[in-house]
């Protein structure tokens, strides 16, 4: 199991509406990082979603239920989506300033590459970012 963490502006798409459609493939990811990161992910790995330029804030966890395929909103070959399904709302949303405030935290992805917009989560980063949002996980 490997973790991640997304970024949605909320007026493109939210959590809320995410969780309305039920999934949605991981689209219009431009940058290499982000795209070999998209690449890296494996079906029934967790993603943190990320509400970006408003909000602020870690608010959900998604699944991934289908690995990379050619994305279909471009005829360019070299960029590809994921496939997400809601896995679980987060019982407080946790905020860039708590991360960015929490030593244990100092080295997370969105700390350091904040512009990108798929990153990867350390099993111990994950813990904390649980434990901040009191959240336990579901089975």
């Amino acid at each position: 199991m490997q973790y991640w963490l997304v970024k949605s502006e909320p007026f493109k798409y939210s959590w809320e509406q995410f969780e309305k459609d039920g999934q949605t493939f991981w689209d219009g990811v431009r940058n290499y990082g982000a795209r070999n990161n998209l690449k890296a992910m494996k079906k029934g790995d967790l993603v943190l979603w990320y509400h970006s330029n408003e909000g602020l804030a870690i608010v959900g966890i998604a699944q991934v239920i289908k690995e990379h395929y050619q994305d279909p909103t471009t005829p360019e070959p070299a960029w590809v989506v994921v496939d997400l399904k809601p896995y679980q709302k987060l019982n407080k949303p946790v905020t860039l300033a708590q991360v960015k405030a929490d030593e244990r935290l100092q080295n997370m992805d969105l700390v350091r590459l904040g512009r990108l917009s798929v990153q990867t989560v350390k099993p111990d980063e994950w813990k904390v970012i649980l434990e901040l949002s009191e959240t336990k996980l579901k089975k």
